[in-house]
């Protein structure tokens, strides 16, 4: 069943049913709204100019039409809409037309990878599938020009996440954790993942910007070409937590991310990007969660969350709350210090 639904500034026809599957006549999931807010402030921010924008999987074309009504003057050259559904590219046409969107535009209606692979690359490409991105990252990375930025959604979670260890390590080449740090392995074993695919072609995948929300991993990806910067990011893959190996290095651009809470229009992304932008500032991998620490080390009180950021604070070391779970705190301190501080 087909409605008008509103999001952002814009109105679009899309298809709404209890359950989301890859069996809708058109793909569209309204949980993925913050997917899309998230890409608009992140590009708004880059504020870079006359981009060619690819979406290869665009289902109904929502992200597009936002882009071309959101994002700043100058930022869009053109923008490939796609997508191998034929409803879906007739949907896409039907949407532009309603929102009166007549220029900087082209839509197709091939496979993905023909699409990408076909084209003549791309300062923007954004994989947003249903499951794991595997299928799109070659030809992606391919067609990235020199400092593009590559988006890549996975929602396969039960794999990166611990729950089907042998299917991350034939889909991602590493070793995944089912304990309370599983959320930050499976991103970092995601960019690894992301990374070598590029590294092939002598592109380092850097993260500018990554999180964990819902039910799926987000990350953006800016492209440095070269072969020392491909050495210098695979010198900081390696193991933790007895998991991977997997990416050690940074997960957010600390001044992009700045830059974003900065321009935030969007309310109800305000306490995801504020502690997004507190723990980029804290260069370290994994957090503690507070419970489980408590739990392993048989405390028998647990001191409120704030509490303890103001004691670690006090005793001179960095700490901030994480998005990835509310109970865990991101710090320098060492875990004998922090026993001694709870």
């Amino acid at each position: 069943m087909f409605k008008i639904i509103n999001e952002g500034d814009i109105k679009f026809h899309a298809p709404v049913e209890k359950k989301i599957s890859k069996s809708l006549p058109v793909f569209y999931n309204p949980i993925m709204k913050l997917n899309r807010d998230i890409s608009i402030l992140l590009l708004n921010a880059l504020n870079n100019k006359k981009m060619q924008i690819a979406l290869p999987l665009a289902g109904t074309g929502i992200r597009g039409i936002r882009f071309l009504n959101e994002l700043n003057d100058g930022i869009i050259e053109n923008i490939s809409f796609n997508d191998y559904s034929l409803d879906a590219t007739k949907l896409i046409k039907k949407n532009l037309k309603l929102n009166k969107i007549t220029e900087k535009f082209d839509i197709n209606n091939v496979d993905a990878n023909d699409f990408l692979l076909s084209s003549t690359g791309f300062d923007y490409i954004d994989i947003d599938p249903f499951g794991s991105p595997n299928l799109f990252l070659d030809s992606s990375v391919k067609r990235l020009s020199r400092r593009g930025i590559l988006a890549v959604t996975a929602t396969d979670t039960a794999s990166l996440c611990g729950t089907y260890p042998k299917v991350c390590m034939r889909r991602y080449w590493a070793k995944p954790v089912r304990d309370e740090l599983m959320y930050e392995v499976g991103l970092r074993i995601l960019i690894r993942k992301v990374q070598l695919i590029g590294a092939q072609y002598d592109k380092a995948l850097i993260p500018i910007f990554s999180y964990f929300k819902h039910h799926y991993f987000r990350v953006f990806f800016v492209c440095n070409k070269g072969k020392t910067y491909v050495d210098n990011m695979l010198k900081k893959h390696g193991e933790f937590n007895l998991a991977g190996p997997l990416w050690l290095g940074d997960l957010w651009d600390e001044k992009l991310v700045s830059k974003m809470n900065e321009i935030n229009k969007f309310d109800e992304h305000e306490k995801l990007l504020s502690r997004i932008e507190n723990e980029s500032k804290i260069h370290t991998v994994g957090y503690y969660d507070i419970h489980s620490f408590s739990k392993i080390k048989k405390m028998n009180t647990i001191p409120k969350s704030q509490t303890l950021i103001d004691k670690i604070l006090e005793k001179g070391f960095v700490c901030s709350k994480t998005h990835f779970l509310d109970t865990a705190l991101r710090s320098n301190i060492s875990k004998e210090e922090l026993k001694k501080i709870i």
